[in-house]
């Protein structure tokens, strides 16, 4: 299993994970009791009930680079196109936006 934590303006908001059966995202307790929580995407609300998915969440996989940008990090970090938990967990460590994607030890 392979997880990262995900960070709304640098606080922890949550954990995405990869497993056999797919993805699971679910928000940090701490986050959801905090003075003014937002949710990280319109389509993952605020919730205390994990997001499940087969494949990766669209929100995330939007965060993951395209086109020449994309080629550059399959070649330096030899990831397959089609191994986008690796791509999220290598290259969105420092998107544009609010949202941060860490990869945990």
């Amino acid at each position: 299993m392979r997880k990262a934590d995900v960070y709304m303006h640098d606080q922890l908001a949550g954990i995405i994970s990869e497993n056999e059966d797919g993805y699971l995202f679910v928000y940090n307790r701490d986050y959801l009791e905090s003075k003014s929580p937002e949710a990280i995407s319109l389509t993952l609300p605020l919730t205390d009930k994990p997001y499940k998915s087969v494949t990766m969440f669209p929100f995330f996989d939007g965060l993951i680079p395209e086109g020449w940008l994309l080629d550059i990090a399959e070649k330096n970090w030899k990831l397959r196109e089609a191994d986008r938990m690796g791509l999220l967990m290598a290259c969105c460590r420092d998107c544009i936006g609010a949202v941060s994607v860490i990869a945990e030890d």
